[in-house]
């Protein structure tokens, strides 16, 4: 990090955007579009066109096309590999113009974004290497007169419906990976987070990408969303979101091609800490837990899960801890909880802090709007005295709200954080290193954390259990989500006669 006492500048005015379809940049000009204002300044930063059913036609028939003459997919693995290389160069390179506008349009620290970009460029390294080293299976224990083969083969044109929480880090979890299966792709960011997507079309053209390979369509997630879903020449998506889409999702394909799914969905995810954790530690880190990306992540640790014998303290150490974070301006190198990102989620989260107090929970830290003259920023929040009836307890806040329960024994920890509908990701706070192993073997969920939390890289698979999705994202598992099998017999020598 630079300068800590460094503010970057607003832009003069909003940066305009085209999507990209087959290669080429379809101008503003003329459409309709979509204007967004930073959530942390209040001024317009972006403008981003409202794409139609015939832009969207016009993708996927283009990635239609690049798929079925193979000019991706018949490419070497060394070819596709050498393409994912010099993406991630240009991501390298440009950096800080993807953090910047990240930052406008999703109102996350400068500092955070920084970090999630270097990350990305990880994804693009790791995800050549798959490239080349993708491969099936073979039998040779058929006996002489037949030989097995299985394959691997990219599954088609891949959709792929991207949040807003997580605009560059979520798409380059995934973009890399479906490119290094073989496959083509239609993306559609979230209208309030488009720039980014963007740029990394231009990133990927530059790098050498054949046309329609990668196309961007940007628009609402109730026309352009739905439309790509539902459309029949689309043969798997990639959605992350809310669970209560993903289900929208499920019956979509179901009424349409029956096409592959992958879904990433919510989250209601336990930070469990005992007593012979180490409490300073175990604090930080639950703070980050919650604190990371104002609380607007699937994977954070929303619901605290304390041995009783220092629960009280405990809480009192995560408070002194909320106090002191950093919150504010997301273009200050010094913020560390940046603004809520949509109008709309700034009113669910306080909702759910009025319903808080209204269902009897004791308000320990925040619960309130900060003021700083622009923006929307919310304190973060602490709960105590929660039942596991309570609301704040079962639902996903999707926000800076962290609940405090207190448990007796190991067993009655896991089943506390088995008690929900989610199981995407959870983690453990100890010294003793077989509760942790035990707590790991029987919390259900798709990732797990002892003694830190958030943090992971691209050689390990993402995903979740029971209503927290489908399907793994990253890692090697990440490149066969999008392939689909295929066996092969070989027979060996002359064909005995069926017919004599």
């Amino acid at each position: 990090m630079s300068d800590s006492s460094i503010v970057l500048s607003l832009p003069d005015q909003p940066r305009e955007f085209g999507f990209f379809v087959d290669g080429s940049w379809s101008p503003i000009e003329s459409r309709e579009v979509f204007e967004r204002f930073s959530p942390g300044h209040g001024v317009p930063v972006t403008r981003i066109p409202k794409c139609t059913d015939a832009d969207l036609d016009a993708a996927v028939n283009a990635a239609r096309k690049a798929f079925d003459d193979r000019r991706w997919s018949g490419l070497s693995g060394a070819d596709r590999a050498a393409v994912l290389l010099k993406a991630a160069e240009g991501v390298r390179t440009r950096a800080e113009e993807i953090a910047y506008w990240e930052t406008l349009e999703n109102g996350k620290p400068i500092s955070q974004a920084r970090a999630e970009v270097g990350g990305c460029v990880g994804m693009f390294e790791y995800a050549s290497g798959l490239a080349r080293s993708l491969h099936g299976d073979s039998f040779n224990n058929l006996g002489d007169g037949m030989f097995g083969v299985v394959t691997r083969e990219p599954v088609g044109v891949v959709g792929v419906i991207t949040p807003w929480n997580f605009p560059f880090l979520i798409l380059c979890e995934r973009i890399p990976y479906i490119l290094a299966a073989g496959c083509t792709i239609v993306a559609k960011p979230s209208e309030v987070t488009s720039a980014t997507t963007l740029i990394l079309a231009e990133i990927l053209h530059d790098a050498g990408l054949p046309a329609g390979v990668l196309n961007v369509v940007t628009g609402s997630g109730s026309t352009i969303g739905q439309g790509l879903i539902e459309h029949e020449q689309v043969d798997m998506l990639s959605f992350t979101g809310s669970t209560a889409v993903g289900r929208r999702v499920v019956e979509a394909s179901g009424k349409s091609n029956f096409k592959k799914l992958g879904l990433e969905l919510g989250g209601k995810n336990p930070q469990i800490v005992f007593a012979d954790a180490d409490l300073e530690d175990a604090a930080d880190g639950v703070a980050f837990g919650i604190g990371f990306n104002t609380g607007q992540c699937c994977v954070s640790g929303s619901r605290l899960i304390v041995e009783r014998t220092v629960a009280e303290k405990f809480a009192s150490m995560v408070a002194e801890k909320f106090r002191k974070v950093r919150v504010g301006d997301p273009l200050d190198e010094r913020t560390q909880v940046g603004a809520i990102t949509t109008d709309a989620q700034n009113t669910t989260i306080m909702g759910y802090i009025e319903k808080g107090r209204a269902e009897g929970a004791t308000l320990i830290h925040g619960g309130e709007q900060l003021d700083f003259g622009h923006g929307q920023y919310i304190a973060p929040t602490l709960f105590g005295n929660v039942t596991s009836e309570m609301t704040i307890a079962r639902e996903e806040i999707f926000g800076p709200v962290l609940t405090v329960m207190p448990f007796d024994t190991l067993e009655e920890a896991v089943a506390i954080a088995n008690d929900t509908e989610y199981g995407l990701a959870a983690s453990v706070w100890t010294k003793n290193i077989d509760k942790a192993l035990v707590v790991t073997r029987r919390v259900q969920a798709g990732r797990f954390w002892i003694n830190t939390t958030l943090s992971g890289g691209p050689e390990l698979p993402i995903g979740g259990f029971k209503q927290s999705g489908w399907g793994r994202e990253a890692g090697i598992y990440g490149v066969e989500e999008y392939t689909q099998v295929k066996s092969v017999h070989i027979e060996i020598g002359k064909r005995t006669p069926w017919v004599a």
